[in-house]
This record gives structure tokens, sequence and C-alpha cells, in this order.
């Protein structure tokens, strides 16, 4: 497994699952893995009572993860929604991972997603030749997640048109999948539920129908509240890339990531951090998730064009890119924070002139 580029979660945190396993002696609903506080404990982290420390996978309020898990255990679905890059499809993953011990029962949302993705479809070589039979069938991964009581994921829910998010209307409220061809269907086995993740701020985004959004309860993911809350899911990520590519690079300084968050932060709220400045704020969102990417990319230019230590240089082209998503509105953004912020920073001579020389 140690080729995989990206391993699934219940297979790269193993160790911390079996040992939060081993504690557990709570009561357990049924098909989950773990109980409901130690699934909370998997996701914020903490130390357990033999003195094994459990890494955090979401940092932030914990209430929001005890409210998902929770619904979690009753019969209604969540909804992971908010901004993209507030960490919806990783909670996701992690949720079904601790619950389940499965996080591959996965529908990726688009507009081409088909009623057929959702529900199931037919093998039309069997169809063919033996008519419409079970065995002619091809699951879903939501029928597979209903029959063996585990969590099924829909990611980008809203990508996906109108009329084909409604079919998980009776999967939610019946908990049933008909199969009118064979004039039977798969009932939901205890432990089944459906994550979904959905955000409006990309195009394309299909409103859900009220009826759909009575059967999910759902949690609202915030950007997160702090600077140090940031820099620190923004360090725990970059750490764990590192790991992944084993770049021949330098862990990166704590100081450069601060100046990356610290312009994300501050272009995404209009007003610098000491509150002084206002600064208009470009089209693209600036998650947590960019600033993540910004500094992998910077650590690969460092590690095979540089001397292996990040440097304002290898940040420069992964800032522009992630700022000016709009090659007229969002460069005259970026370049009068450039001007007006970025220049005056003594510190920041440094970034400052990287970006200039790139023709910002």
């Amino acid at each position: 497994m140690s080729n995989i580029l990206r391993q699934h979660a219940e297979t790269l945190y193993a160790t911390e699952l079996e040992e939060l396993k081993k504690q557990d002696s709570g009561k357990r609903p049924h098909n989950w893995i773990m109980t409901p506080q130690s699934v909370v404990t998997y996701l914020i982290g903490g130390k357990l009572h033999n003195g094994f420390e459990v890494s955090p996978k979401y940092i932030g309020n914990r209430r929001l993860m005890e409210i998902a898990v929770a619904t979690l255990a009753t019969d209604r679905a969540l909804l992971l929604y908010g901004l993209p890059g507030t960490a919806k499809s990783w909670v996701s993953e992690h949720l079904a991972a601790a619950i389940s011990g499965d996080s591959t029962m996965i529908v990726q949302g688009t507009a081409g997603t088909s009623e057929e993705s959702i529900r199931y479809g037919w093998n039309y070589a069997k169809l063919l030749s033996e008519g419409p039979t079970t065995n002619a069938i091809v699951e879903t991964p939501v029928m597979r997640a209903m029959r063996d009581g585990k969590i099924a994921r829909i990611e980008e829910l809203t990508r996906i048109g109108a009329d084909v998010q409604d079919t998980l209307i009776t999967i939610l409220s019946e908990k049933a999948l008909p199969i009118p061809e064979l004039n039977t269907e798969v009932q939901a086995t205890r432990g089944f539920n459906v994550i979904a993740t959905a955000n409006n701020r990309d195009k394309g985004v299909n409103e859900l129908s009220s009826a759909l959004k009575r059967r999910f309860n759902t949690v609202i993911l915030p950007v997160p509240d702090s600077m140090e809350e940031e820099i620190d899911i923004v360090q725990r990520r970059v750490e764990s890339f590192e790991k992944v590519m084993e770049l021949p690079a330098e862990k990166p300084a704590l100081q450069e990531i601060r100046r990356i968050v610290t312009i994300f932060r501050e272009l995404r709220s209009g007003i610098t951090t000491d509150g002084k400045t206002k600064v208009k704020s470009p089209t693209g969102t600036l998650s947590t998730a960019e600033a993540i990417s910004v500094v992998n990319n910077g650590l690969a230019l460092a590690a095979y064009f540089g001397d292996g230590q990040l440097k304002a240089a290898d940040m420069a082209a992964g800032i522009i890119g992630a700022v000016v998503k709009d090659p007229v509105q969002d460069k005259l953004v970026w370049q009068e924070y450039l001007e007006t912020v970025l220049k005056p920073r003594e510190e920041w001579k440094d970034i400052y002139r990287a970006c200039r020389d790139l023709g910002a």
C-alpha cells in the first residue's frame, strides 16, 4: 500500500481506529464500529486513557462534530454545507471511516450524474440474455450501503440536477429502494445513512427542493475562526502531503505558512489584520484548501528546482494563481493589494518582489 497516492481514511488511520475501538466500552448504534463519543474523539483528536494520542482530523468547533455524529445516529441524513475549501469532503470521509469502517461508498455529483448512479443500473449483456433479474442489476454505492447498513456519501449534491436529486427522497424517507422491474425493493439495514456535501458558490448549483431539504439535518462548516486555527490546519495537511510525496525538501517554516494564510484572510475579509486598511476582495474563495495547495506547490518547486528550502519565489506563482481567477477584475485587485499592503511591509519585501517579477 506504500505506492498508493492517496489512501482511504480507514487505511491511513487504521492504528487510531483500532486503538479507539479497544478503549471503547460504551453502547454503539447498530452496525457502528465505535460509539458516537469515540467518533467525535477520532475527528477532533485527544488523548485516550492509555496515553495514546489521536490526531485531529477537523480543527474547529467540537459541537459541530457532535451534532453531525448525533444526526447520523438517528434516521436523518446529514448535509455538510459551506463555502468551498471548508473540509466538507474531508469530514464526510472521516465520518464514514469512523462509523462504518468504510469511506468508499461514494457518488460524485456532477451535472452528468444520472438517476442510475444513485438507484441502480443494468448489466445490458445479462439483461439481454436473461431479462431483468437480480443478477443483471449493477449496484450503486447507495444500494450497497443500504444492504450492508453503512454510510453512503454523496459529494457535491447541488451539482446534480434537481430531478436526479429527488431520487433520494424515497430512499431517505421510506428507507427503501424500489426495483419496479422485479416488483421488489431493497430495504435499508440498520446503520444505513447518507452524508451529502454541498456549497453555494460554484457555477451550476441546483437548489435542493424543500422536500429533500426536510430529509437532511444541515451542519454548516465555517471558514476557520482565527488565524492560528487556519495556520494549524495548513501546517498539518502540508506535513501529511510531504510524507506521502516524499519530497526532498525541508519542512516549511511556520513564518511562510503564516504569510500565505495572512494574504488569503486579508483578501477574503476585505481588511488587513491590523484593521487599518480596507482592501478589495477577488472573485475566488481563497479557501484554506487553496492555501494548502499553494504551500504544497511551493515545496515541490523548492525540492526540485531550488535548494530544498521554501522561499517567497517558490510561493509567488501559487499565490497569484489562487487570487487571480478573473484576468481583468482580479488582476486589478491583486495589484492594488500588492502595492498598498505588501510593499510597505519591510519583512515582506521578498514576496512583493517575487510577485512583481512574475508580472502581477
